[in-house]
């Protein structure tokens, strides 16, 4: 089962899983297509956009084990 990490790129996370653009998309992270979102970590992204990394990883974590 995926897991991912504060340190997990954006890119690789939607690589993991794309089914996880929409948590994203939700809390305003509507730059997914973008090259440098790609390079960015979960918590720079989370922190750019005024969210708590620890509370993202932790609902995507969720997500990704509901489909396991």
């Amino acid at each position: 089962m995926a897991r991912v990490s504060k340190a997990t790129m954006i890119g690789e996370l939607l690589q993991i899983d794309a089914d996880v653009a929409p948590i994203l998309l939700n809390i305003g992270m509507h730059c997914l297509g973008c090259p440098s979102s790609q390079m960015e970590t979960i918590e720079e992204a989370a922190m750019v956009h005024g969210i708590d990394a620890d509370d993202l990883v932790e609902e995507i974590n969720t997500f990704l084990d509901s489909k396991a």
